[in-house]
């Protein structure tokens, strides 16, 4: 798969390659003090010459104009250029920063949901999205139907008149199934109603859902778009008058990122292209292994002839990212003694940095819930989610097959 695989037959190829983009999109070739590296603006506050310059200030603002910051709930310059490189590597009008993922979706969704509105999403998306949804959304007159991921024909049966919009989540998490992007946007916009992608997993590296027709696109910056593990930021790009809208929504709600955060997401974006392609490769190579290992019982990763929805993401993705689930062959307790026996990855959750992660999500997302209600969603005890750093895919492979053997195949 190439760049161009990824674009729209109705989109213009970029001009510049990936990687370029990655390092300078959305950067002024001139910056102050002659600072080759956008500066970090810290401040809260921002000030006038005099009283002539608020009142042209004002104006400007009256007129749709204005460029000038006021307040640090309305921007910061730093905070902008990581905006503008999102926007730009998403094909977008515009983007929004946030202080955290969570933040990003939350805010959408609040904004464009009014009391008494509905809206439909697909299941196995990320814990926390669905309960907002189904749980806080719901205390405020919005309903929610979640259909099972895949079915198209029960997304479409799901809208309501007082349906506003369609959420999914492309690959989703854990089980790395592929949204069918073209037809989830197709559908939304034959029926009148917005569109809303997590595309996380993703990255605009792998896959960009502005291109095949979806109205926004949310990231959670924390993971690959920083790809250090040292920050918490999310985005929202898509549209500008959509993103109007919501700007309104982050200048009430507050929940608006930090500069230095902001600066360490631009840094962390000069070297998407090249951490994610590593991560494709990693994870290709990992789970052909996996599929191989007698210890396992099933390898769910999108670059694998035997998951559900490959054709679909060998038709719309540039590659199929750096997370494997899978399932051992084992119980509860083997699969966390398998956890305990890597010497590479760390048990920790997220992903997107140059270490390695391993959960058990029976253990690290879902221990809340019995065994029986963690079935009903899903969620096996013996299910494994990897996200690969950029250690070498040979230590990676064979650091797996020295746990798999010591504490499931041998039981130690």
């Amino acid at each position: 798969m190439t760049e161009e695989t990824l674009t729209h037959p109705l989109t213009a190829i970029p001009e510049k390659g990936f990687s370029t983009r990655c390092v300078h999109a959305g950067a002024a070739r001139s910056k102050p003090y002659h600072a080759l590296i956008e500066p970090i603006v810290q401040t809260s506050t921002f000030m006038f010459d005099d009283t002539d310059d608020v009142i042209a200030y004002q104006e400007a603002r009256k007129k749709g104009t204005g460029t000038r910051i006021e307040y640090g709930r309305y921007g910061n310059p730093t905070v902008e250029a990581a905006e503008r490189r999102v926007a730009e590597l998403e094909h977008a009008d515009g983007a929004i920063m946030f202080s955290s993922g969570m933040a990003a979706v939350t805010t959408a969704l609040l904004t464009l949901l009014p009391g008494g509105s509905h809206l439909v999403m697909t299941d196995d998306c990320y814990r926390r999205t669905r309960q907002f949804c189904r749980e806080f959304l719901g205390r405020l007159g919005v309903a929610c139907t979640v259909v099972p991921m895949g079915d198209y024909a029960a997304l479409e049966a799901a809208i309501r008149p007082e349906t506003r919009l369609l959420v999914s989540e492309t690959p989703t998490n854990p089980y790395l199934r592929v949204l069918d992007v073209e037809q989830f946007a197709e559908i939304a916009r034959r029926r009148g109603v917005l569109s809303l992608v997590d595309a996380t997993f993703a990255t605009p590296v792998n896959q960009r859902p502005l291109d095949w027709g979806v109205d926004l696109v949310v990231h959670s910056g924390t993971k690959y778009l920083g790809g250090h593990n040292d920050l918490l930021a999310g985005f929202v790009a898509g549209s500008r008058d959509l993103l109007a809208t919501l700007r309104e929504g982050v200048n009430i709600l507050g929940s608006v990122p930090d500069p230095q955060n902001a600066f360490l997401l631009v840094r962390g974006l000069k070297t998407l292209a090249l951490r994610v392609g590593h991560q494709n490769r990693s994870g290709q190579l990992v789970a052909e292994f996996l599929e191989r290992h007698p210890a396992v019982e099933r390898v769910w990763y999108p670059g694998l002839a035997s998951h559900p929805e490959h054709q679909v993401a060998a038709r719309q993705m540039a590659g199929f990212g750096g997370v494997v689930s899978f399932n051992v062959k084992g119980d509860f307790d083997s699969t966390r003694f398998f956890l305990d026996a890597l010497q590479i990855p760390y048990i920790s959750p997220s992903l997107g940095g140059p270490e390695s992660l391993v959960v058990q999500p029976a253990l690290n997302t879902y221990y809340d819930l019995s065994a029986a209600q963690r079935r009903e969603i899903g969620i096996e005890d013996n299910l494994v989610r990897l996200a690969l750093g950029l250690e070498d895919p040979a230590d990676l492979i064979a650091d797996l097959d020295q746990a798999l053997v010591r504490t499931v195949l041998c039981g130690q």
